[in-house]
């Protein structure tokens, strides 16, 4: 027997070896080849008295079988997956043994109890519940003595009866097309012609309200967020979730184990009144997160201040039923519509059934964290030491006169025009701006009292950019924007992507040096008093430290070593999902059709310190159609060092993602929960990476799309 098995595996790894080319000849994919799990067997008693069983052997990662049938005859030997042993038994109980092997020729066993018995089972016993977690799923159990199976008949018209059959003592799980009360039926089998059988009505039940929560939304500055209703962000206050519009839906506060939910039923429209007006012009994308029973689709309006319902716009989603359905919509796809969203005061939702919401809210890309190139808050924390006035009067130390929520600071530089022809403040930078690299962006505050202002001069904030030559005017780039009166507004001039004057590709200009700022225009002598704050341009770029890992699969990324165990792996996968959240041409498919411990992997060096960078953040799209199975849909990032058996010392992080939607995961090894090596920061040799999609260890299916691979602290 042994020898056999050794013939086989050798067989296995050198059809692998025939199939693979020169680069990949690796089988270090065996090693992460774990035994099999689940071993098992089902029977299948011939009711004649004759004591003939058909033994069917199971495993998850099995290839081949034994089979002591527990009665002195000899063992059945070398089944294959799929293949099954007759025995004819005499009355009695016997203990069966199931040996599986895996395609190293890992052997796992397993004991199971038979009874053969020519009498008629006695005391049955069925146990019928409805699935906590699946709704309109029903789970049987059914013991009897003299009995070795069962089989259970659903009562439904035009289904195929029996419609589950099982081991005597297991459980079967069954799932119902509808709800409702059907009679049901379980007859107990075992040797014996004479059957004995259970029936009841029984009520199957459809589950109307989530039993889990959705995605915790990921981590986000305060500035790249406007929360409407979640847990994760801090969300703007006095928001109205019921107002009375004379609506038929009915609103509870729904709570579950302390995720709070917006429940909607018997919706027809709904409304939620925002506690107060919000700007999402700069938002790029509104989120939520929808569970229903029933409902197919869902009409969602954000409503501006004042809008008249000729002018109301939305967008249509269509929900799957029992599961929750991630919702992103770019905003654009309401401002195409011509739906103007910096004054939004209201939502409306619109459709039929029940639905539970959370986690409304606009986000936008991450903004800049790093230290500006240049900046002055007129408190004493800037780096500009140059301003000065041309023809224009200047203080930059001017108490605020127009304190409100939009800039409560308590400085502000004031700009006086009294009429110089050319007026302007300005200042000089230490060395040549370098607007390369997304360095291209001056942002300020500006305040313009309508009561200062004279003339018929635009209202309007220039700034140019000029060099140390003599005459810097005559090769300036500049930007024009216009201004609101009496209102604090924070105004932005891009030199990569704003209408330029002058010099018009600014970026290809080394030696600019000068910024000068000129309100309502210039070649006047009208009057005008501004305040100006908060100015900002670029930021620096942070020094890294090796190793340097990033990836976003176009052709610019550090990682050299992709590879893929026992799991489909290609790494220029034309991306097939592209949308507002990732319009990238080029990304990893990955692609496990059942491999135990698929998974994919890169090495990296030098090993990871994660004192100085501790985290790894990527984008994931994972199709429902591609799943197989009831495995959690989740990612999991693995760090592991290169010795033998790596996976007994690795550090993981496990994060839930959603289905059908592309989303950032980031899994920091200094804050969140790591399984394994738990002090993952005391390690010095991790070298190794591995991403794993929805667990391991099981034979199931799904297909991933993996972009924007990024290591940072």
């Amino acid at each position: 027997m042994k020898k056999i098995k050794t013939i086989y595996k050798a067989l296995i790894i050198f059809l692998i070896i025939s199939a693979c080319t020169e680069e990949d000849r690796s089988l270090d994919f065996l090693n992460n080849i774990a035994p099999p799990t689940n071993v098992a067997a089902a029977y299948n008693l011939t009711q004649d008295n004759s004591g003939l069983v058909t033994i069917i052997p199971t495993a998850d990662g099995a290839t081949l079988f034994d089979v002591d049938l527990g009665d002195s005859s000899p063992v059945e030997k070398d089944i294959e997956l799929g293949k099954n042993v007759q025995h004819t038994y005499a009355e009695g109980n016997y203990t069966v043994k199931i040996v599986a092997y895996n395609i190293k020729g890992d052997a796992v066993e397993a004991t199971q109890e038979l009874v053969v018995s020519f009498k008629a089972p006695q005391n049955l016993v069925a146990a019928l519940d409805n699935d906590a977690a699946v709704s309109k799923q029903v789970n049987i159990t059914a013991t009897a003595d003299y009995a070795a199976t069962y089989e259970f008949y659903s009562g439904e018209a035009d289904i195929t009866q029996p419609a589950a059959t099982g081991n005597i003592g297991d459980v079967v799980n069954y799932q119902y097309a509808e709800s409702g009360i059907y009679s049901v039926k379980v007859i107990a089998k075992g040797g014996a012609i004479e059957t004995t059988e259970y029936t009841e009505d029984f009520e199957v039940t459809e589950i109307l309200a989530p039993v889990t929560s959705t995605v915790t939304p990921p981590a986000r500055n305060d500035v790249d967020v406007i929360s409407i209703f979640s847990d994760a962000y801090t969300d703007v206050a006095g928001t109205e979730f019921n107002p009375n519009w004379s609506q038929n839906t009915i609103y509870t506060a729904f709570d579950l184990n302390g995720d709070a939910m917006l429940q909607y039923s018997n919706l027809n429209y709904q409304g939620i009144v925002i506690g107060s007006e919000i700007d999402a012009s700069s938002m790029e994308i509104l989120h939520l997160d929808i569970w229903t029973p029933d409902a197919t689709s869902i009409d969602i309006y954000p409503l501006p201040n004042g809008v008249q319902p000729a002018d109301e716009k939305f967008v249509t989603k269509v929900l799957t039923a029992n599961s929750w359905t991630t919702i992103n919509i770019p905003m654009s796809d309401f401002t195409d519509q011509g739906l103007p969203v910096d004054m939004l005061k209201q939502f409306k939702f619109v459709g039929a059934g029940t639905v539970f919401i959370d986690n409304i809210y606009f986000y936008k890309a991450p903004s800049p964290t790093g230290t500006p190139i240049v900046f002055d808050d007129f408190e004493g924390n800037g780096n500009i030491s140059t301003w000065a006035g041309d023809d224009c009067g200047m203080d930059n130390a001017f108490a605020n006169p127009f304190k409100d929520a939009l800039n409560d600071s308590d400085t502000v530089l004031e700009y006086n025009d009294t009429g110089g022809q050319y007026a302007n403040v300005r200042f000089d930078k230490d060395s040549d701006f370098d607007l390369s690299g997304g360095n291209s962006v001056f942002t300020l505050k500006i305040y313009v009292p309508s009561s200062s202002v004279t003339g018929s001069q635009p209202n309007q904030l220039s700034l140019k950019l000029q060099d140390s030559d003599s005459n810097p005017w005559e090769r300036q780039s500049e930007i024009i924007k216009e201004i609101a009166l009496d209102t604090w507004q924070t105004v932005s001039f891009d030199f990569e992507n704003d209408d330029v004057l002058g010099v018009t590709n600014p970026l290809s200009i080394t030696n600019f040096r000068r910024v000068v700022l000129q309100v309502n225009s210039e070649n006047n002598n009208d009057n005008v008093i501004a305040y100006l704050d908060d100015l900002s341009y670029g930021n620096e770029t942070a020094v890294d430290t090796a190793p340097f890992v990033k990836d976003s699969f176009e052709g610019d990324g550090t990682i050299t070593t992709w590879a893929g165990d026992d799991c489909g792996m290609n790494n220029t996968f034309a991306n097939p999902f592209k949308d507002a959240l990732n319009d990238s041409d080029t990304v990893l498919e990955y692609n496990d059709t059942g491999g135990q411990y698929a998974n994919v992997r890169f090495d990296i060096s030098p090993d990871y310190d994660l004192n100085a960078k501790s985290k790894f953040s990527l984008k994931i799209y994972v199709p429902s159609s591609s799943i197989s199975g009831s495995q959690p849909n989740q990612i999991s990032l693995k760090l592991q060092d290169s010795d033998g058996n790596p996976w007994e010392r690795q550090s993981e992080i496990i994060k839930e993602i959603a289905l059908d939607t592309w989303q950032e995961v980031t899994f920091d090894f200094a804050s969140d929960t790591v399984l394994g090596v738990t002090d993952a920061l005391s390690i010095t040799n991790f070298s190794r990476v591995v991403l794993q999609v929805n667990s391991e260890n099981n034979n199931d299916t799904v297909i991933a799309y993996i972009d924007d691979i990024n290591y940072y602290n």
